[in-house]
């Protein structure tokens, strides 16, 4: 009697946990139903640490540095469970003497939720006055980067692309780039650049692009990018960020 007193107790305990935690999670989706995601798509030394730090003057912008492409890693994890997980009928997968048992029922929606939390607690990790979350990255030239970028739209609902570019004769004469084959270096610069203005174009209102050298010579054009955030255009406070050096 004893002993089953102790269990039920340790059951009722464990109930309480439960209920705490799921609490806890529901309050957590409650509050990031509330934020907007936006990413930064460039190349290295084109001046996105700059709009990077015009975007954090925003009141309630939360947007990260490089991550070296990290979430590329999920996404391969993800992709190769969704091919895995199609090859074949889920029944099959069903069997304990199938090599690849249990595949077949991999549930892809909580994966890409799960993804979604997983980055939001350890990579952006925003704060409770955050409204608008997201990272810059200089990365975006793998093969697979259009199925990326798609990927990244499942995984962040809403998700938009500031796409910022600068005078490839600029670029190529800074840091890394000003080592090795010049012809090869420029060949890689253009093409990059070409892809990832594609995928802008093909992500419509969901894409934005802005030219260092642009808003460089005069601030006031990034106010088309403030109306395309929805925010107020505070033209004092761009100055005052842009007189404060940032890596370029």
């Amino acid at each position: 009697m004893r002993s089953k007193t102790r269990a039920l107790a340790e059951l009722a305990e464990q109930n309480q946990r439960l209920a705490r935690e799921v609490e806890r999670l529901r309050k957590r989706a409650d509050e990031d139903a509330d934020l907007s995601f936006l990413f930064v798509m460039t190349y290295g030394r084109s001046g996105s640490t700059l709009i990077s730090g015009l975007l954090n003057a925003i009141p309630g912008y939360l947007i990260r540095g490089e991550n070296r492409h990290a979430l590329h890693h999920l996404f391969g994890y993800h992709r190769t469970l969704a091919v895995e997980k199609g090859k074949g009928p889920a029944k099959a997968y069903r069997t304990p003497t199938h090599p690849f048992f249990g595949i077949g029922d991999v549930p892809l929606t909580a994966s890409l939720s799960g993804i979604r939390r997983l980055v939001l607690e350890t990579l952006l990790r925003p704060h409770a006055a955050t409204r608008v979350v997201g990272f810059k990255e200089i990365r975006w030239y793998g093969e697979d980067m259009e199925e990326y970028v798609a990927w990244l739209r499942r995984v962040f609902p809403g998700a938009r692309f500031l796409v910022n570019t600068r005078a490839h004769e600029s670029v190529l004469a800074s840091g890394w780039w000003a080592q090795g084959d010049r012809e090869h270096n420029a060949a890689h610069l253009a093409e990059t650049e070409r892809r990832i203005l594609a995928v802008a174009a093909e992500l419509g209102d969901a894409a934005y692009h802005v030219h260092y050298d642009d808003y460089v010579a005069d601030p006031t054009v990034l106010r088309g990018l403030y109306d395309w955030l929805g925010e107020p255009w505070d033209e004092a406070s761009v100055r005052a960020t842009m007189a404060v050096r940032h890596s370029v």
